[in-house]
């Protein structure tokens, strides 16, 4: 018998896959099904009936109307966030744990300038003059809900008026989900949507400054790139200025995947990493986060990972280029963003203000997945830098 050489594992994790093009964890849409924005998601296979999740203190009919929903369409998502949301509150989490009186909220649904329906949300403190806005741009796959409601209710208290989005393909907004065409177009689109923000004149004599969370890191300094005198900060938590070499495959595979891309854009075959393991350092926090019912969990769609790579290189190469007042702070123990790309950032950037804080032994989630006292020191750590930004615009 002729000797064949073994399959690497991760060849043999690719070609074993057993779900085809456009299929997701709960099915496919139907043949042809048009996805506003998105164009056509082509299919005609039913993956295999999922299992039902199972949460603490959610009743199995609830849990299973869940599980069995196919969340690549926003009306599906905003069904199952509305059946869910009463649930996430009673989470024992310190962003949920914490109570806020005087926090006003407003959620609405806008169409954009390309005719996506744009969920966002805002919290202002109802009974105290407002000091500054703080916009904010979520990491991949998240919303701008669940946990950053917590994040948002403490800045509120603190007198900030905060704004958030979540992007198209991403929470209750219009798109495939989980899919990004264009990480440009997607930069745009906030962009846009903070412009209007901004416009408005009862906030035209405040302080602005964005706030962006891993992805939401990138997104914030692209929108910094494509708007360069109109913020007066930015708070980086965790920046996606470089991936970290744990989430890239093997560079043959990446080459294999990058051509697939352009030919299959929505096809999920990356690797199918488990993103709040790896970013989460405790694990009843990291059990938490399925609480976030509609937030993106299936494996990366191939353009969207090619966007993600692509933007990360690009923003590697115009770290010089930043110039506003900047914070960034990460976890020395990160394996999903760079730290050593944060801490370039912070060399490299032209602004004459700047600080970096770095958190020993801290994993990715800064805010959701270290220990209660690390996500109230580095909250603090957060609202004493805008509060000095706040001073010396006075």
């Amino acid at each position: 018998m002729a000797w064949k050489a073994p399959t690497p594992a991760w060849l043999e994790m690719y070609t074993s896959c057993s779900l085809p093009i456009g299929s997701t964890r709960f099915g496919l849409p139907s043949l042809g099904k048009k996805i506003k924005g998105q164009g056509t998601v082509m299919g005609s296979f039913t993956a295999t009936e999922p299992a039902v999740m199972k949460w603490e203190g959610v009743d199995d009919k609830l849990a299973k109307m869940v599980s069995k929903a196919n969340l690549d369409f926003a009306p599906e998502r905003r069904r199952v966030r509305e059946a869910f949301k009463d649930v996430q509150l009673q989470i024992d989490h310190p962003l949920f744990k914490m109570h806020y009186s005087g926090v006003q909220t407003k959620e609405s649904i806008e169409i954009n300038s390309k005719g996506f329906e744009i969920f966002s949300k805002s919290w202002f403190p109802r009974n105290s003059p407002v000091k500054a806005l703080v916009c904010f741009c979520h990491g991949y796959g998240d919303t701008c809900t669940f946990f950053f409601e917590g994040i948002a209710k403490k800045l509120a208290t603190s007198g900030y008026g905060v704004f958030a989005l979540d992007y198209p393909g991403y929470g209750l907004s219009d798109g495939l989900h989980g899919y990004i065409p264009s990480f440009d177009s997607l930069v745009d689109d906030v962009a846009e949507h903070f412009s209007k923000v901004r416009e408005n004149p009862k906030y035209q004599s405040l302080p602005c400054f964005l706030f962006g969370q891993s992805m939401g890191g990138a997104v914030a300094l692209k929108v910094h790139f494509k708007q360069p005198h109109a913020w007066d900060g930015a708070v980086l938590v965790a920046p996606m200025c470089k991936m970290g070499e744990d989430v890239l495959p093997p560079w043959p595979l990446l080459q294999l995947l990058t051509g697939i891309s352009k030919i299959f854009p929505k096809m999920k075959l990356v690797p199918p990493k488990d993103i709040a393991e790896m970013g989460f350092k405790e694990l009843k926090k990291r059990e938490q986060a399925s609480y976030n019912v509609i937030a993106y969990k299936d494996k990366p769609r191939l353009k969207t990972a090619c966007e993600l790579l692509k933007t990360t290189q690009e923003i590697e190469c115009q770290l010089a280029q930043v110039s506003l007042p900047l914070l960034i702070l990460h976890g020395e123990a990160d394996v999903l963003t760079d730290c050593s790309v944060s801490e370039a950032l912070y060399e490299k950037a032209s602004s004459s203000d700047k600080e970096i804080l770095i958190y020993k032994d801290a994993c990715h989630s800064l805010l959701e997945g270290e220990p209660d006292e690390t996500i109230n020191l580095v909250l603090d750590n957060i609202l004493s830098w805008l509060e000095k930004r706040c001073a010396k615009t006075e």
